[in-house]
């Protein structure tokens, strides 16, 4: 299992872009709440997940099987 970013440089950069505006929270969320905070607790839950590979809500991160 690995985790790393998105091989697009330009989402990486849009995507942390947005963290900087919203102290952390996933931009691609409405809701400022401690589950969306970076890494999200939805993505951290994937990753825990032996049979899910892929990408975390807002396509920074990527989890390899």
């Amino acid at each position: 299992m690995k985790v790393r970013l998105n091989s697009d440089a330009e989402v990486v950069r849009q995507i942390k872009e947005g963290l900087e505006h919203t102290g952390g929270y996933c931009p691609c969320r409405l809701e400022r709440t401690e589950e969306n905070k970076c890494m999200c607790e939805e993505f951290r839950r994937q990753i825990n997940d032996p049979e899910f590979e892929g990408f975390c809500h807002c396509m920074l991160y990527y989890k390899e099987r």
